[in-house]
């Protein structure tokens, strides 16, 4: 009987029904992750209204959940790589869902802010593990495409939430609203426990081969003895390496200095978009449509990376993408820094639509970063490894949400110095394209 990885397995036979069935349970858990961690702007004017808060302190709230996705996130991570995928994805799944629903018992922005953390360690956990998963259960040729058209699940999750939030909050109150989502999430803890397994590369690196060949019996043909993929540690004895483990650094680094980058740009844009259009005769509404065309560009930069990356690689897509993101972030900048005090209608038009469409580029790096993160860990680490990236993203979405009023604010009239700093944030996601050693190889080519 011959040996082989569970990975080169995969890439010689049809991908079974089994294996979409894992890849839809993952996207429906990163969509309930998008309701419920978008769900408290949604309700945001209900529920400062009801405390009586300024905007201001409420910030406080609504920045919980992000740091405690980026805690999350690498916690959710290491927990997976140690238990697994399944039973880590089962417990974020009841935490978000847990916190969620106790959010509603929220009567100050403290106590609000303490369950949306609580919540957003949920978040973080579930979206490093269901993107691993899903992944792992995947062969070559689909992996980079499914893994970046999952990483739109939240965004829908948003898009979800925005259209039935406030029909129900107008019907149940903001508390009934985090009470009925949060109990859906509950439905979807059993799903993940009646559909998901863990897949055979990780149980492999875990050193439980006998779990291994039982759950590649669901999807493989005739009769395989499997080794682990030890493609990416320097020695063939150590398949359980960790994420700090030396034959990672330029993975870590690479990936940490371009997700914060990238987080810098997307934030910048879809946080402060509003803010820098309505000091040029824009109103909120039309600013916002700016905005919600970023978010449309970003969904389809997501998908369509993956299939870019599949094609060319990832090397060659992400350095496109870093250029990118410095042409257009100067082309908004002088575009906005030459307008006249009162605008006709074609120009808000061009400026809405060169300010939508940034979403593309920013969207497709982010996305195109978890493919490279499920393509360069091993499995023995690889939510870990993903749950790193999700940490530092963090940082990039912190810092463009906390200083970017103060960027504005120090150009005066000037929106110059905004713009330059998302600009140089762009340059740098080209670590992902130059510092990072293992990147998706373009069809045809070899790993």
């Amino acid at each position: 009987m011959s040996k082989t990885t569970f990975g080169d397995a995969l890439n010689a036979q049809p991908v079974k029904p089994i294996q979409w069935a894992i890849v839809a349970v993952c996207m429906l858990v990163l969509v309930s992750d998008g309701i419920d961690l978008q769900l408290l702007g949604v309700v945001a004017p209900k529920v400062m209204e009801a405390f009586d808060v300024s905007r201001s302190t409420f910030g406080i709230a609504m920045m919980a959940a992000l740091i405690g996705f980026g805690l999350g996130g690498w916690g959710g991570g290491w927990l997976g790589d140690a238990i697994g995928r399944r039973w880590t994805l089962v417990i974020a799944a009841l935490v978000f869902s847990l916190g969620t629903i106790a959010a509603a018992t929220s009567e100050g922005v403290w106590a609000m802010a303490f369950w949306r953390m609580f919540a957003g360690l949920g978040f973080g956990g579930a979206y490093a593990n269901a993107l691993a998963m899903a992944g792992e259960w995947l062969p070559d040729r689909w992996r980079p495409v499914v893994v970046s058209t999952l990483a739109v699940g939240t965004p829908i999750g948003g898009t979800v939430v925005g259209w039935i939030g406030p029909d129900l909050e107008a019907a149940y109150g903001w508390e009934g609203t985090f009470v009925i989502f949060g109990l859906a999430t509950l439905v979807v803890t059993v799903i993940i426990w009646l559909v998901l397994r863990d897949s055979p590369s990780f149980l492999l690196a875990r050193g439980r081969s006998e779990q291994a060949h039982k759950n590649a019996q669901l999807v493989l043909e005739g009769d395989f003895a499997l080794e682990p993929d030890r493609h990416h540690t320097d020695n063939a004895d150590e398949p359980q390496i960790g994420v700090l483990h030396r034959s990672n650094l330029r993975l870590n680094i690479g990936i940490g200095m371009a997700f914060a980058a990238s987080t810098v740009v997307a934030y910048g844009i879809l946080s402060w978009g509003t803010t820098f259009l309505t000091a040029q005769d824009f109103t909120l509404d039309q600013a916002g449509d700016a905005v919600a065309l970023a978010g449309i560009s970003s969904m389809v930069g997501s998908i369509l990376v993956g299939v870019l990356m599949r094609r060319f690689g990832s090397k060659l897509v992400m350095a496109v993408l870093s250029a990118m993101m410095v042409v257009w972030m100067l082309a908004i900048g002088y575009t906005i820094e030459g307008l006249p005090p009162v605008l006709d209608e074609g120009t808000r038009t061009y400026v809405t639509w060169l300010v939508g469409l940034s979403g593309f580029a920013f969207s497709a790096a982010v996305a195109g970063m978890y493919v490279m993160m499920t393509h360069g860990y091993p499995p023995s680490c690889r939510s870990g490894g993903i749950g790193f990236g999700i940490f530092m993203s963090r940082f990039g979405a912190v810092s463009a949400t906390g200083l970017g009023g103060w960027l504005l604010d120090l150009g005066g009239d000037s929106v110059w110095p905004y713009f330059i700093t998302l600009a140089v944030a762009g340059a740098l996601v080209s670590a992902a394209a130059f510092i990072v050693d293992r990147h998706v190889p373009p069809l045809g080519h070899g790993a």
